[in-house]
Order: C-alpha cells, then sequence, then structure tokens
C-alpha cells in the first residue's frame, strides 16, 4: 500500500464500509458509527452527511440493488436504511424465536436472499474481547429468504464475521475471527450443503469481508495473530475466563496495522496489502472497487481510502 487517505468521519467506530454502484448515490461510500449514525461520504471525499439513525449499533452495511441499504446492526437486528428520507425498517431481529445478539455482516444474493452473521449468541458487541479471548464458538451463519424466513445455516463459529458470496452464487463464505479461518458452505453444484475452508490459518484475525469489482474476496486482518491468544484458546476454560477478568489494559491488545487481503474463488491469495499503522489501524471494513480500496476502523472516528 502507498498512500492512505484518512478521512474523519463525525462518529467513532466507523467499522464497516460499502459503495454504491448504482442510482443517485453512486459512487458514495457509506458506513455505521456507535452512535448509531449512518453516513454518506461523497466520492470525492468533500462531503460528509448523516443520512440515518439506527438506533442502535451498525456494523456491517450492504447497498441493495433497489438503492436502500442493509445494514447489520448488533442490536437491532438486519435493517433496511433509506438514505434519502433516513426511515429505518427492522427485516429481522431473531431466529427461531430467539433474540439475535450480534447481528454482524452480511451479503446479497441476486434473488434477494440475505446471507448474514451472528457472532456470539453468549456475550454482546460491547464484550467482543470476552467472546474472542473466551472462544466461546457461539457464532453462526443465517439465511433470510425473500419471503421473510430466517434459518440458521452453521453453527459452532469461532465469532462468525464477515460474509461474501461467490461471484457465481455457487457458494457462501464466513470469516471466523476466533479461528483465523474463512468457511466455505456450498450452495450448488456437487458439493452444494458441504462446508469446507476458503482460507485456512490467515496471518491474522479476520473481520468484515466483501466481494470487490475485481471479483476477489476481500478480508480485513484486524490485527496480526497473537501468541497469547493462541495459548489461551489451547487452555482450559477456566484460564480464559480468568484472562478477561482482570483489567482491560491488562489483557492481550489488538496490534496496529492496516492490512486487507484478496484472494479468488479457489482460495489463492492475490493480493496482499498492508501498511504500518501510523495514523489509521484495525482495518474492520473493506471494499474495493474499481480499483479504489476504502477501509473502516472498530476503532477509528473515520475511514481510509488507497487506490491500488
Amino acid at each position: 500500500m502507498t498512500g492512505l487517505t484518512v478521512v474523519p468521519v463525525p462518529g467513532f467506530g466507523a467499522e464497516d464500509v460499502v459503495v454504491a454502484t448504482h442510482g443517485p448515490d453512486e459512487g458514495c461510500c457509506f458506513t455505521g458509527t456507535e452512535d448509531g449514525s449512518v453516513w454518506r461520504v461523497s466520492h470525492d471525499l468533500r462531503r460528509i452527511d448523516r443520512v440515518a439513525a439506527t438506533g442502535g449499533r451498525p456494523l456491517g452495511i450492504e447497498h441493495h440493488p433497489e438503492g436502500w441499504l442493509l445494514v447489520c446492526d448488533a442490536h437491532r437486528g438486519l435493517l433496511r436504511v433509506e438514505p434519502a428520507t433516513g426511515r429505518v425498517d427492522v427485516l429481522t431481529d431473531s431466529v427461531d424465536g430467539a433474540r439475535l445478539l450480534v447481528t454482524n455482516n452480511a451479503a446479497i444474493a441476486a434473488d434477494g436472499t440475505i446471507w448474514f452473521s451472528d457472532s456470539s449468541t453468549v456475550h454482546p458487541i460491547e464484550e467482543w474481547r470476552q467472546d474472542f479471548a473466551r472462544d466461546t464458538r457461539t457464532g453462526r451463519l443465517l439465511r433470510r429468504d425473500p419471503d421473510g424466513r430466517v434459518a440458521v445455516v452453521l453453527e459452532g463459529l469461532a465469532f462468525a464475521n464477515g460474509v461474501a458470496l461467490a461471484a457465481d452464487e455457487s457458494f457462501v463464505t464466513v470469516a471466523e475471527s476466533g479461528g483465523r479461518t474463512v468457511v466455505r458452505h456450498w450452495l450448488a453444484g456437487e458439493r452444494a450443503g458441504t462446508t469446507d475452508l476458503l482460507v485456512d490459518d490467515l496471518p491474522g484475525y479476520p473481520d468484515n469481508t466483501a466481494r470487490g469489482s475485481d471479483g476477489l474476496v476481500w478480508v480485513t486482518i484486524a490485527s496480526p495473530a497473537l501468541a497469547a491468544v493462541r495459548l489461551l484458546h489451547r487452555g482450559p476454560r477456566w484460564l480464559r475466563v480468568a484472562a478477561t477478568s482482570v483489567p482491560e489494559r491488562l489483557q492481550p491488545q489488538p496490534r496496529r496495522v492496516v492490512h486487507v487481503q484478496a484472494f479468488d474463488d479457489d482460495g489463492a491469495l492475490v493480493r496482499d496489502v498492508r501498511r504500518p499503522a501510523t495514523d489509521f489501524h484495525m482495518v474492520t471494513g473493506v471494499r474495493e472497487h474499481e480499483g479504489r480500496v476504502w477501509l473502516g476502523s472498530l476503532l477509528e472516528a473515520a475511514i481510509a481510502v488507497t487506490d491500488l
């Protein structure tokens, strides 16, 4: 990565980013912040507008073909957000009668099916460090059909996070932040219904993922792998609980880095883009669009942009 332009936004924790590919907002980038706001950043980076307030904590964000935004709100579930009016509607906030606890990231299929992750059934988003260190493996991949029905597709994931579809929608992927993998679930062909790994042993902890305009699956590396976390995950549960019971400043901390990778549909690494984290760090959102890469961060009051 050569140059990086940091764009401040009027809110902390711009966790994900998406670029509108059509309609009146074409070329603009959207992000959501900790205070519940959804922001639109113009393509030239000169104008930032607050287009909606979810009343929760927006994480993953997608641009629907019909022009509205699909927002994964950790507190409120899957939301439909209209940038033009600010209207917010809940698409779903539960599955099998139980509330979703950490709705995190999503991908939209051509037929309107929404694939999305629920990171934990134990810890809310404010306790992501505890869930991560304790390795609860209660994350899930879910599917919302066009008729509104919601089903659990995969369970037992180590903090389920970023979701992306194959270009031909033959499979869906979900990142395991705690496992440092990208899990692949086949939807079509001879392997339909089976699950394997698109990527194993990532160099760090993946967060959001997205398919770029280049056809690749882009994966954020929020932090390089930490030896202390590896030891915790191998240890007994009492040790993992004890490690997250001490003050947060004494717990293992993410290392500062700006790092994203891109893979083809066979899991081959195509791009490895990184730089020192001097003025931006902990990349949790990524969107490649026409050679420009937009980045979001859970721990920054800003997004960032670089050109490949």
